[in-house]
């Protein structure tokens, strides 16, 4: 090899004399800190962050990367304090004397915001919620992500097991389930689900006219799910008798690179699914694929489902993030339809001969993209704003041949009077703006909710599940707007007052064209609202907080009510409205390595005008249509409590029980006086005691006490209650968690969901058996 030329020669020797030349000030060696942010099961955590807070430098933040590793460079020799947080995790800081120049290794293990069980009160979550979320003076309740997946959850019912105020059931065991909260949907024609606004990371999922049929929401693609119930939705903006339920995603940076779940077990349930993620300094991206094949436990009852869910997010600076979400689902479901008693004793697990004959079930192909936006200019200031759409296609028999003999003993054969397959595309588009102000002792809420719909289709003839001609064309739109605004006012160290309102202004125009004659109804009407809002929260002691609010509630019909008026013609139905009191009391320590525990009990009041619910259809008996009743009752007691009490060193027992008693009654009706209003129970108590080994391995029993219900308006058909015992096992390791169940322990026959009838005869088919003794296992693998 030449000599290097002589400038390049001096060149370097200079370099070489420089770095061998102390700076003035440079005498001092700096060292580091450095090492990994995981969670409780061993996994890391991406996205957290890390500052100093103390010692001779503050500042400096970093951010942890998809493995949870950080590192913070050029420290002065001394005593520092480090603290690390991430999103739905405690804070936490470490104080690390860093001597001379070799780094520092400092592993942080953050705990969960989460009690014993799958419930945590709004008041334990609060570190990890917006705050929005926070100052409510009524009954919140939030389910944690990482316990659902957990357990084997086959549905939102089995989500939502312990929420009190919420009953939940299954039909049959797959995704077609009858949900109601504070006495919501208790009719015939629940098939809308309405009464309760659905959200997914903030954006309505809840179509524009409130029903919620056919949502696909998969409750084990979420990072927690928040119920606020009855008039406390208001925090959303959402105006419905029962509440709201935000479904709040993971994503890369609170979640593993890398997870695998799978579970399964008696009547053929297969559930698997996978994600993969990866977080960078301004990047990041999350997707899960999953699949679920369902035999089911009763003839007909069968699913089968794929779906693919992502986001991906970037941070623009410390102030603004954007995110994209999407998500298809395809599923196929057979539905088995009602039994009559009789049925029920022969053999539960049969379908009925109308759904076999009708080939009742639900075809949905689901795709949804959303954005959002959030800007926090400020520590006492944030807005977020959002857009999504939505397209449904829906292939759905749902009523066999109804045939009507006229002449009797006559020569006539009998006549098809009505059969029913709804073929229907949906498409639901809209927006959402919120902004939050801290000022002083007030904190200010103002937002907005927008949605449009569009249901274009028709209703056809049904032959054997095969389309027989189509008998109605169907052209609904709907519109909907929700301005909302709070102040929570910290008045004193004790006192929080929280006054709000809400102004509702939403359009129904539900066109419906009989294909024979051409004749349309179109029954129209736009419906407008101010609902006022009073709350008040006393702080006893940082553990025990008191609360009550008034409010006004307010709720207008679907589209699917308006076309099943029993008026017919262009009619409109009028908006349900009323007044809800509500007070309770919670008590909710932080959770720490000794113990953790809560406990909450709400009572509510309300009386409720023009409710709409279910008239039987006399030109079609076994269907149904709808009416608004002059006023209701619907009041209840909600409690819930769990505790973490340690034995020693490596043992602890933690029980969980959720409790709901429901009075749910007409007021003085003309045809139906003060009776009770039927599908709930009287009452609900669901719960476990499991006892947990340090080394990670729980077991223990799960029970449900059901109260009896009714099938009718009339209170003539009672539906028994019921008691059910069960057993839940698993082992959770850093990276592996094992998990089993056995439902129905003991085989007890009971009623799962029912129809409703004005008056239920002995034969009537209402009954929807629930699941017999049930084996379920599954594992997850995480890094």
């Amino acid at each position: 090899m030449g000599r290097l030329p002589n400038a390049l020669s001096v060149l370097l020797a200079a370099v070489l004399l420089l770095v061998g030349t102390p700076l003035p000030g440079a005498a001092q060696q700096t060292g580091g800190i450095g090492g990994r942010v995981l969670d409780e099961s061993g996994g890391a955590v991406a996205g957290a962050r890390v500052e100093l807070v103390g010692g001779p430098a503050t500042g400096r933040p970093a951010t942890t990367d998809a493995g949870g590793r950080y590192r913070i460079e050029g420290l002065a020799p001394g005593g520092h304090v480090i603290r690390v947080a991430a999103s739905d995790f405690l804070a936490v800081t470490r104080r690390v004397n860093v001597a001379g120049t070799a780094p520092v290794t400092v592993d942080v293990t953050l705990q969960a915001l989460r009690l014993p069980g799958v419930v945590v009160t709004a008041a334990v979550a609060r570190a990890a919620l917006e705050a929005e979320r926070d100052l409510t003076p009524g009954a919140v309740t939030v389910i944690g992500g990482e316990d659902l997946a957990r357990r084997p959850v086959n549905n939102l019912a089995d989500a939502l097991r312990y929420v009190p105020g919420v009953w939940a059931e299954s039909s049959a065991g797959a995704d077609e389930f009858f949900f109601s909260s504070r006495g919501s949907n208790l009719d015939a024609v629940d098939y809308d689900d309405n009464g309760i606004k659905l959200l997914q990371d903030g954006m309505p999922v809840t179509t524009a006219d409130g029903n919620n049929h056919n949502r696909a929401i998969d409750p084990l693609s979420v990072r927690y799910a928040v119920v606020a119930r009855g008039p406390n939705a208001l925090t959303y903006g959402a105006s419905t008798l029962g509440g709201a339920i935000d479904f709040v995603s993971p994503t890369a940076r609170n979640s593993s690179p890398f997870s695998l779940l799978a579970n399964s077990g008696g009547y053929g349930p297969f559930n698997g699914r996978a994600s993969a993620g990866t977080a960078g300094a301004r990047l990041d991206g999350l997707v899960t694929v999953e699949g679920r094949d369902w035999d089911g436990y009763r003839d007909h009852s069968g699913q089968r489902r794929w779906g693919i869910y992502g986001n991906a997010g970037w941070l623009l600076s410390d102030e603004v993030e954007l995110r994209l979400f999407g998500t298809h689902v395809d599923s196929e479901l057979d539905l088995p339809g009602a039994l009559t008693r009789d049925e029920v004793g022969a053999d539960p697990g049969q379908a009925s001969g109308q759904a076999l004959g009708g080939d009742y079930g639900k075809d949905l192909a689901t795709t949804r993209l959303a954005g959002r936006m959030r800007w926090t200019p400020s520590a006492n200031s944030s807005l977020m704003a959002g857009m999504y759409y939505e397209t449904q296609d829906l292939y759905h028999p749902i009523v066999d041949k109804v045939l009507v003999d006229f002449d009797g003993p006559g020569p006539q054969e009998p006549v098809e009077v009505f059969s029913l397959i709804v073929n229907t595309d949906h498409r639901d588009a809209g927006g959402v703006l919120r902004y939050n102000h801290r000022i002083g002792g007030h904190d200010l809420v103002a937002g907005a909710n927008y949605g449009r719909g569009a249901v274009d289709g028709g209703n056809y003839r049904n032959d054997g599940g095969r389309l027989n001609g189509i008998t109605q064309h169907i052209d609904n739109r709907s519109e909907n707007l929700e301005a909302y605004v709070m102040d929570r006012w910290r008045a004193s160290e004790r006192w929080t007052v929280v006054l709000g309102g809400q102004y509702v202004n939403t359009d129904r125009d539900v066109r419906t064209t009989d294909a024979a004659s051409g004749a349309t109804n179109n029954p129209r009407r736009r419906y407008t609202s101010f609902n006022p809002r009073a709350g008040v929260i006393a702080s006893f002691t940082p553990a025990l907080e008191a609360y009550a609010n008034v409010s006004r509630t307010f709720e207008a019909p679907t589209t699917f009510q308006m076309e099943d008026n029993v008026r017919g013609g262009d009619a409109t139905l009028d908006p349900m409205s009323g007044v809800v009191g509500e007070v309770g009391v919670r008590s909710t320590p932080a959770p720490s390595a000794e113990r953790a525990w809560n406990w909450e009990v709400t009572l509510y009041y309300g009386q409720i005008r023009d409710e709409i619910l279910s008239v039987d259809d006399p030109q079609a008996p076994g269907n149904s249509l709808t009416t608004n009743v002059d006023r209701t009752i619907h009041a209840g007691v909600e409690a819930m409590g769990g505790l973490s009490l340690p034995i020693g060193a490596r043992h602890r027992i933690d029980p969980l029980v959720s409790l709901t008693i429901n009075r749910f009654n007409f007021d003085g009706d003309p045809v139906y006086g003060d009776n009770r209003l039927p599908a709930a129970p009287t009452f609900a108590a669901r719960g476990e005691l499991l006892y947990r080994h340090a080394g990670g391995a729980y077991v223990g029993p799960t029970f449900d006490v059901i109260g009896e219900r009714y099938a009718d308006f009339a209170n003539t058909y009672v539906v028994d209650g019921h008691e059910l015992v069960g057993l839940r096992a698993g082992l959770s390791t850093p990276r592996w968690e094992l998990f089993g169940e056995v439902r129905n322990l003991f085989d007890t026959d009971y009623t799962a969901t029912v129809g409703v009838l004005n008056v239920a005869a002995a034969d009537s088919r209402v009954l929807y058996p629930g699941a017999p003794r049930s084996l379920y296992v599954g594992a997850r693998y995480s890094y």
